[in-house]
């Protein structure tokens, strides 16, 4: 474990990054810090992070779920952050109990909800289209094959109509789709409409309870 931080160190803030998928996340924060040697950034495999957790005072948590007994050897954490939106892997009422407050990073004001609404566009695409199947017709030089299909008129069930529910149903109406979306309370979608992005109609042709 050479690098990670020991209870020994003194006056330095210690970040601990959980694992070592989207890179992208402590990579960025470890250059944005690099000139702040007070404040310390470890990448931790997950499967060490409950015997080293107690030695850092902020945690990413990614992928990795925290339970109560992990959090429970956390005496220095001030806040775990979720690299994101998704907190399910957290349990809060354990960090609350401890004193840590929790926290995620909103989709709708960071640009990451229309991220996720054009991967999926361009995944329902890739399906329809059998892009699998198309390259390798083209590598073997064959026209015409595999025959695909189209959104048009299709019916796309949005299970979750959150932020990023709600920009997958504004990228989806021009494909000429119909919508049916659920969410576990409609209190503040009421009255969903494409009026704030400039459309006509709702966004949604259907609503169900989940």
């Amino acid at each position: 474990m050479e690098g990670m931080a020991r209870s020994s160190d003194k006056n330095i803030t210690r970040v601990l990054f959980c694992g070592p998928h989207f890179p992208a996340s402590h990579n960025y924060t470890k250059e944005y810090l690099q000139n702040y040697p007070s404040i310390q950034v470890d990448v931790v495999p997950i499967s060490d992070v409950p015997d080293v957790i107690a030695n850092y005072h902020l945690c990413v948590v990614k992928t990795m779920r925290l339970d109560s007994n992990c959090i429970s050897r956390a005496n220095q954490m001030k806040l775990i952050m979720q690299f994101g939106v998704g907190l399910e892997g957290v349990d809060i009422n354990a960090a609350t109990r401890c004193g840590i407050k929790v926290a995620r990073i909103p989709g709708d004001v960071t640009g990451n909800a229309a991220s996720c609404a054009e991967l999926t566009i361009y995944l329902m695409l890739g399906l329809l289209r059998k892009q699998n199947e198309m390259r390798m017709a083209i590598e073997q030089k064959k026209l015409g094959v595999p025959t695909g299909e189209t959104l048009l008129g299709k019916t796309v069930f949005i299970l979750g109509f959150g932020n990023i529910g709600v920009e997958l149903a504004k990228r989806l109406r021009p494909f000429g789709v119909k919508i049916i979306a659920t969410k576990r309370s409609w209190a503040s979608h009421s009255q969903v409409s494409c009026q704030s992005s400039g459309m006509l109609g709702p966004l949604s042709d259907g609503e169900t309870h989940h």
